[in-house]
């Protein structure tokens, strides 16, 4: 579980700490602000201690091979040309610095690299200890229904996906969950198919569906808001997101219509009450007020942490507390005060 994110010189971050929370963090921003390298750095710090060697799957993480998979990770999910274009944009030779800090100790993490650096970084505190699960990284957009074979023309060509599309892919293939983890999952899973008007099911050639009373939908014909439900619940019923795990979600709200959002929103609460520590990179005013009524009236034992950037001159600075309000000035709320008063002004007749 991570806890805090140091930041030197990394993308739009000159200088930022997270101090991130076990339950939700909410990230908002402008376009450009570096919510999603928040999201993707998380990811790749979970994700990269997530898979021991097989041949030596109870010995600690050794430097050597962990600096190769921190920086494939780091260029495989942020794709740029090489990995030093990763620093922030300045002139001459900057060194960019990443430190996570981690509910257990064992696990503090941090490494380096610099503008001429290609594809190598340099780990300057080794965690002791691997990640017991993988993270789920959520992308805006769903990927069941681009699901079949995109797993192997990934490995087998070079296409236009970051890494985070072929992991949440690997993990919507996985089979259904069985034993102890599927203890949990009919709870959760109730209330997302009853908004779905159905069930989650995948063939043998890896098409999904959604199966109600009625038959069975191809998921490429079912509106994209519930294909988005659908991965949760896929997610699920695989058992990725049961338990003790992590989910990072950028721009859940992104294709949904305000009563999807909200049931959006009980879900996020639903998994961070079971023990998932979810992350959710949003610009959407109405999600986040949501949260914050569900938070104050039926999960008040769930925490939520809200983290503001705010880009300046080309440098992001970050405000984080307990509420929206601690965050400073968001964007969406004040375009939806403009539009409010241009739209009373148009029909009091004001403007003529």
């Amino acid at each position: 579980m991570l806890q805090r994110l140091d930041l030197r010189n990394v993308t739009v971050f000159r200088k930022a700490v997270f101090k991130f929370t076990k339950h939700i963090n909410v990230i908002h921003g402008v376009n450009g602000s570096g919510k999603s390298h928040v999201l993707k750095l998380a990811y790749v710090l979970q994700h990269a201690l997530a898979f021991p060697p097989s041949t030596s799957p109870d010995s600690p993480p050794a430097k050597g091979a962990l600096q190769r998979i921190f920086a494939s990770e780091l260029v495989e999910v942020f794709r740029p040309d090489s990995l030093g274009r990763l620093t922030t944009r300045t002139r001459g030779r900057v060194k960019a610095t990443v430190e996570a800090r981690f509910l257990k100790t064992s696990q503090r993490t941090s490494f380096s690299f610099h503008t001429a650096s290609r594809s190598e970084v340099k780990i300057t505190q080794i965690p002791r200890n691997w990640e017991a699960r993988p993270p789920v990284f959520i992308p805006p957009r769903e990927a069941l229904s681009m699901y079949p074979g995109f797993v192997s023309l990934y490995d087998a060509h070079a296409i236009e996906f970051d890494r985070t599309w072929r992991d949440l892919c690997q993990l919507l293939g996985a089979p259904v969950a069985r034993g102890p983890r599927a203890a949990g999952v009919h709870e959760l899973l109730g209330p997302i198919e009853e908004v779905m008007g159905g069930r989650v099911d995948v063939d043998r050639a890896g098409r999904f569906y959604l199966v109600d009373d009625q038959g069975r939908i191809e998921m490429h014909l079912v509106a994209e808001g519930f294909r988005k439900l659908a991965m949760i619940a896929r997610l699920i019923a695989t058992g990725s997101l049961v338990g003790k795990g992590c989910l990072l979600w950028d721009e859940p709200e992104a294709n949904l219509n305000p009563l999807l959002v909200q049931k959006v929103a009980r879900v996020l609460f639903e998994l961070a009450a079971q023990g998932i520590q979810v992350f959710i990179a949003t610009h959407s005013l109405f999600l986040m007020r949501e949260l914050h009524i569900l938070r104050k009236s039926l999960f008040k034992d769930v925490e939520a942490r809200y983290f503001g950037l705010h880009l300046a001159d080309g440098e992001v600075s970050v405000q984080q507390g307990e509420s929206l309000e601690q965050t400073g000035d968001f964007t969406a709320l004040d375009q939806d005060l403009l539009q409010t008063d241009r739209y009373i002004d148009l029909e009091t007749g004001a403007q003529s």
